[in-house]
């Protein structure tokens, strides 16, 4: 049933984050003198379709679907439940009619063909700045904060989950299931309460190398107990792994974290993308060499860079599932994240997207022409067919991670 649930509440939220998507296409559009002819929600086929008749919204019949009556924009609702389109007039870069996209001037194509990214930028900062207020979750090493305007809040106490044999950690009796609660120096200048794993680490970073304090609640017991830390630079300081969730909640800064975790996580995403190709690339080339060890290697990178993939059925079949099952703020942290990836997505000079479809535009204007229709269809439309060919295979791997 939560898987079930969770595919759902994936759907939906695909549908509207590629909704805002075209939406934000739609505004640029309309306000930089661009007809829309339709803008739907989901794809087609089309269920229900509405028009403005006379000055009135009305619903259009099914038999009205081909010559439908008035003109101007037709709002639809379509049966496939992913995404939706904005289906400008004469969207070719050499249509020249009135009202078309392709008579818009080159800074209005710019704002029209990168509204989309925009509003999901706007989207995901809208999210994160209700989540810094509300109460983030922390999923990233440094995740942007204010550290004047936070508080963290624990949702499951700091817990140790299992413990390294010979380890600091064994050495000091610290057992699996031991919440940590306290730990100081021997001196007893600097003590931390444990809320946060954060809280364990950064101590334990602080005071690498010495002796100091733990204090620990085992079956309804308080014990203290005295642990020596491995030096700095080894292999761990503690030797055990600990669980614990928290949450972090901002106030005025609400807005400024959401501003900056947008930015940082925009960064990470195209970082990621950059890792990707470099390891498929590479991995590719490596795989002609007559070294079986460089083989290996190259087989390694591209094992990294297919795990590192996923399609719309790893999206909606494990991983909302997942954050859907572990509560609200983590859920909505996943659909700023996505929001995220398809505006870095789309900023990719991949001629079937709008960065690429930017691109041709601009070099066709650094040399002084226009882009010819004809020529814009086949480069868009190979690339399109890689694209789909390229979903094809994330598919395929998705598939097989999910029976997994």
């Amino acid at each position: 049933m939560e898987i079930f649930i969770g595919v759902i509440v994936g759907l939906l939220m695909l549908m509207f984050l590629v909704t805002a998507h075209e939406f934000g296409h739609f505004i640029a559009a309309r306000k930089n003198g661009v007809d829309v002819e339709e803008f739907g929600i989901c794809f087609p086929p089309r269920a229900i379709a509405w028009r403005k008749v006379d000055g009135k919204w009305r619903r259009l019949k099914k038999k009205e679907w081909k010559n439908p009556p008035g003109k101007g924009l037709i709002i639809s609702l379509n049966w496939f439940p992913i995404g939706g389109f904005c289906q400008m007039h004469g969207e070719s870069d050499a249509d020249n009619r009135k009202g078309s996209f392709g008579k818009a001037t080159y800074w209005q194509k710019t704002k029209i063909l990168f509204g989309g990214v925009a509003m999901n930028w706007l989207v995901a900062f809208v999210l994160f700045t209700v989540l810094a207020f509300m109460g983030m979750p922390h999923f990233l090493e440094n995740q942007f904060v204010i550290d004047s305007d936070v508080k963290a809040v624990a949702t499951t106490p700091v817990t140790i989950s299992s413990v390294i044999e010979g380890s600091p950690a064994a050495l000091g009796s610290l057992q699996e299931g031991d919440v940590v609660t306290k730990i100081q120096t021997i001196e007893g200048d600097d003590s931390v309460v444990v809320i946060v794993t954060d809280d364990l680490l950064d101590f334990n970073s602080a005071h690498a190398g010495e002796e100091v304090f733990m204090t620990i609640e085992r079956n309804d017991e308080i014990i203290t107990t005295q642990i020596h830390l491995n030096p700095a630079g080894g292999e761990y300081l503690l030797g055990a792994s600990i669980t614990g969730a928290a949450y972090y909640r901002s106030t005025w800064s609400a807005p400024i974290v959401g501003v900056g975790t947008t930015l940082q996580l925009t960064g990470e995403t195209f970082k990621g993308v950059g890792v990707m190709i470099w390891n498929l690339i590479d991995g590719l080339a490596k795989q002609i060499s007559g070294n079986a060890e460089t083989r290996q290697q190259g087989a390694e990178e591209l094992q990294t860079a297919g795990d590192s993939v996923s399609g719309p059925v790893g999206i909606i079949g494990i991983l909302f599932p997942a954050f859907t099952a572990s509560g609200p703020r983590n859920l909505f942290f996943l659909v700023a994240l996505i929001s995220v990836s398809l505006a870095c997505m789309n900023v990719l000079p991949i001629p079937a997207l709008d960065g690429g479809r930017w691109l041709m535009i601009t070099i066709a204007r650094m040399k002084k022409q226009r882009l010819s229709k004809e020529t814009e269809e086949k480069i868009v439309g190979r690339s399109f067919m890689i694209i789909l060919v390229l979903a094809l295979i994330v598919t395929v791997l998705d598939i097989f991670r999910l029976i997994g």
